[in-house]
């Protein structure tokens, strides 16, 4: 079929054929002189056939433009050949970026090395991924381990795959040759968070390790703390993680429940660009996580953490040799119920809303001693508080409920100005310190 631009042309070019030839035949005529009154009679009645066929070939164009307009306007059939697309848009040299909060991209940030069970971390990312585009998965392998490489590939386009250059060993001092893991580590991560925020120029991103699964409501819950994160300078982090999130310590009723934390979780966790402007100058190179728990980096700012975590940990295997698993990691409670936390009102975890709400709640709940709460007594009180006074009542009290006891310049894990809350025996218990306290005590660590 003709397009409609094809006619007009077609149209045009019939005008000036017409014309063409009716110029040829007025020029090839008989030049010999008749008289004058024919001569003159001649003229005047060519003129008037020109001017009559002038005028048809008028309609006949406007015929061919009213006929293209309405073809240009009729419906495509089935089997109707659609024109050429045009051609695409020369590739950007950075990832869009939205501009609106809930539209922006976050990139899932995985750290791989050896661990060909990558595969059951990538495989719930991508099952729970609500959109490619909002969320491209970006796999940073180290290590080299060409099994582990395989497994990526084997995604094809789902998901990108970079590699360390520099597999190189460290020079480390002689104390730590046994921890020359934890100095790779130090240098994958900074590494791929540069290529994340520096090549690839994303506003935030999302990291995981391999060995991590998500829960169905993982991109959900990132998504929408996004925007708090940008709006509270007092919050440099979303976690995924609860380190005491151990199924009877947590209430899987209430897993949309949100904290802030003063412990930097890791372990799944969302950060900006500008927290990663601050931190890559100074990036240690060994020890990341407990550098980040440090005050000199924290500099009195909090995470938000949830009370049921929406990653939990398989990998047994790796540079701690299972430190904590067997005892804790394995243990926590993954969220399995999907909360629509987009459709949720989180200003509760800006830090004045938080404080004027919690803190009265925990220092109204009745204090108990800790016999109390083993022997499972005075129950009718329902919230109850536990106070410690120093770090050795700290600690003795969270290896008697079951609680991860370690601290961190003084930070206790999950904790929020010294504040631990759990589940003990199906009640919900505030280990605190007294309401007057004044801040951490780094030499609690």
């Amino acid at each position: 079929m003709l397009k409609k631009s094809s006619l007009v042309l077609w149209g045009a070019a019939l005008f000036i054929a017409w014309n063409g030839l009716l110029l040829l035949f007025l020029w090839s005529r008989p030049t010999s002189p008749p008289d004058g009154d024919l001569l003159t009679a001649q003229v005047i009645r060519l003129a008037q056939d020109a001017e009559t066929e002038l005028e048809r070939q008028k309609q006949l164009l406007h015929q061919i433009h009213r006929y293209s307009r309405l073809w240009g306007r009729r419906p495509r059939g089935p089997g109707t050949p659609k024109p050429p697309p045009p051609p695409p848009p020369p590739p950007s040299p950075s990832p869009p970026q939205p501009t609106e909060p809930g539209g922006t991209v976050l990139p899932v940030l995985v750290l791989a090395c050896d661990r060909s069970t990558v595969r059951r971390c990538l495989d719930k990312l991508l099952r729970y991924r609500p959109s490619a585009q909002q969320f491209p998965v970006i796999v940073s392998q180290d290590c080299g381990h060409a099994e582990t490489a395989r497994v990526i590939a084997s995604y094809g386009d789902a998901v990108a795959h970079i590699r360390q250059p520099d597999l190189s060993d460290i020079p480390v001092p002689a104390e730590h040759r046994k921890f020359q893991g934890y100095y790779k580590i130090a240098r994958h991560y900074r590494w791929a968070l540069g290529q994340v925020f520096r090549t690839f120029r994303y506003r935030a991103a999302i990291v995981v390790e391999d060995d991590l699964e998500v829960a169905p409501d993982f991109f959900e819950y990132f998504q929408a703390a996004f925007p708090l994160l940008l709006a509270d300078r007092s919050l440099w982090c979303v976690s995924a993680w609860n380190d005491n999130g151990k199924e009877q310590m947590v209430d899987v009723a209430q897993a949309e429940l949100l904290y802030r934390t003063d412990f930097f979780p890791g372990l799944g966790w969302l950060l900006l660009a500008e927290l990663w402007d601050e931190l890559e100058p100074k990036w240690p190179r060994a020890f990341w996580d407990d550098w980040m728990r440090q005050p000199e980096q924290r500099r009195g700012r909090s995470c938000v953490r949830p009370e049921v975590s929406r990653t939990m940990t398989f990998g047994r295997k790796g540079v701690s040799h299972g430190q904590f698993f067997d005892q804790y990691l394995k243990f926590i409670k993954l969220n399995d119920r999907f909360v629509p936390f987009t459709q949720l009102d989180l200003s509760y975890l800006k830090k004045d809303e938080y404080e004027r709400s919690f803190l009265p709640k925990v220092y109204s709940a009745p204090e108990v001693r800790v016999e109390e709460l083993q022997g499972n007594r005075r129950r009718e009180l329902g919230t109850v508080r536990l106070q410690y006074s120093g770090r050795d009542s700290f600690k003795a009290f969270a290896k008697a409920l079951g609680l991860m006891d370690d601290l961190k310049s003084g930070v206790p894990r999950a904790g929020y100005r010294g504040i631990v809350s759990f589940i003990y025996r199906g009640r919900r218990v505030y280990l605190a310190p007294p309401s007057d306290w004044t801040g951490y005590d780094p030499s609690w660590s």
